[in-house]
């Protein structure tokens, strides 16, 4: 059903009138101009698509429009406004990205994380960013880049 669906976004509100199941991820990118959300397996899979809604990491493009109505969604354009955030440094520094297509999804789905769990053990960090893939094989440093966010979050705490 189209209808307005309301919510913030990335601080800012937004009012979005397009059919409530629509699912996020088209939403986000065709709608809205975020193209740093990344389609990638279309079923919720490989977390190209990750953003946050609330403080967890979903899937948006398995995620209806009318699911964030009311909620607080950020994407890859949403965090690091003011200069980079912790955990995008981090990927910089230990080179966590090859070709970059999944790194949005890695980045949100590490934010996540790291929000619920400030100083998770390398353990935890493997397991929470299991799902999310990443083609190029640069897991290792995605968990160093992680691992280096949280020391860095707990030293500025």
């Amino acid at each position: 059903m189209e209808r307005t669906i309301s919510f913030t976004l990335n601080g800012k509100a937004a009012h979005v009138k397009a059919d409530d199941e629509r699912m996020l991820l088209w939403v986000l990118r065709s709608d809205l101009g975020l193209t740093g959300t990344k389609f990638g397996c279309g079923e919720a899979l490989c977390g190209a698509c990750t953003v946050i809604v609330g403080n967890d990491a979903v899937r948006s493009c398995a995620t209806p429009l009318k699911a964030v109505a009311g909620k607080r969604v950020i994407t890859i354009e949403g965090i690091g406004q003011h200069g980079l955030h912790a955990i995008q440094q981090a990927f910089l520094e230990h080179c966590a990205f090859q070709c970059g297509y999944c790194t949005p999804g890695m980045i949100l789905s590490a934010y996540a994380l790291l929000l619920k769990t400030p100083h998770p053990t390398r353990e935890q960090i493997a397991r929470h960013m299991e799902d999310n893939l990443c083609r190029c094989g640069s897991h290792v440093r995605i968990l160093d880049a992680i691992e280096e966010a949280a020391r860095a979050a707990k030293a500025g705490a």
